[in-house]
C-alpha cells in the first residue's frame, strides 16, 4: 500500500512540458544578401552582422513566448549552418533541422538594396517533406536596430502567428 501511495505521489508531482504537443522548431541565425553599393565597395558591416543574430534570438525569444512551437536549440548544428548559404543549398537548413529533431526549420534573409531600403523574408519549411509552408517579408526603411526589430516583431506577430494564418493553432 505504501508503494502505491509513493508512485500515485510521484505522478502527481511530474509535470507535463507545456510544449508537449507544439511542433519543435528550428530557428536558424539570419542571412544577409547585400546588392547595395556601399556593400560591394565596403565590405561586411558589424553593425549588420550584430542585428542578424538578433533577429534570429529576436525571432527565437518570441516564437517561443507564443507557447506554439518548441523553440530548439540550434548550437549542435549552428557551425554547419555559419558555412552553408541556407537561402541556396539545396535543402542544408531542412538536413540540419533534421538533426536535432524539428518538425519546422525558420530561415530569414535580409536584403540589403541601399541603407535606406532593405527587406526582412522568412521562410518555413516542414522538415519531414522539406515542402515551404510559408513564405513572408516585410520591408523596412532605415538600417537601424530599430528598424530591424520592429520589422522582425511585426513578421512574428502579424504574420506568423496571426489568426488563420495556416500554421499550427495553439492547444
Amino acid at each position: 500500500m505504501r508503494a502505491l501511495l509513493a508512485a500515485i505521489c510521484l505522478m502527481l508531482t511530474i509535470e507535463v512540458p507545456a510544449h508537449a504537443d507544439v511542433p519543435k522548431l528550428a530557428v536558424f541565425d539570419f542571412e544577409l544578401l547585400d546588392t547595395s553599393l556601399q556593400g560591394e565597395v565596403n565590405g561586411p558591416r558589424k553593425d549588420e552582422q550584430d542585428r542578424l543574430m538578433r533577429a534570429g534570438d529576436q525571432f527565437r525569444r518570441e516564437l517561443t513566448q507564443s507557447g506554439r512551437f518548441q523553440v530548439l536549440d540550434i548550437a549542435p548544428v549552428t557551425a554547419a549552418a555559419h558555412a552553408s548559404n541556407l537561402q541556396a543549398c539545396g535543402g542544408c537548413d531542412v538536413r540540419y533541422a533534421a538533426q536535432i529533431g524539428a518538425d519546422l526549420v525558420l530561415t530569414g534573409v535580409v536584403q540589403k538594396v541601399s541603407d535606406l531600403i532593405l527587406v526582412m523574408t522568412v521562410y518555413l519549411r516542414d522538415v519531414r517533406t522539406g515542402r515551404l509552408v510559408t513564405a513572408i517579408s516585410a520591408d523596412m526603411r532605415g538600417n537601424t536596430d530599430e528598424s530591424w526589430s520592429r520589422v522582425a516583431s511585426y513578421l512574428v506577430h502579424e504574420r506568423l502567428l496571426a489568426p488563420n494564418y495556416g500554421l499550427p493553432k495553439p492547444q
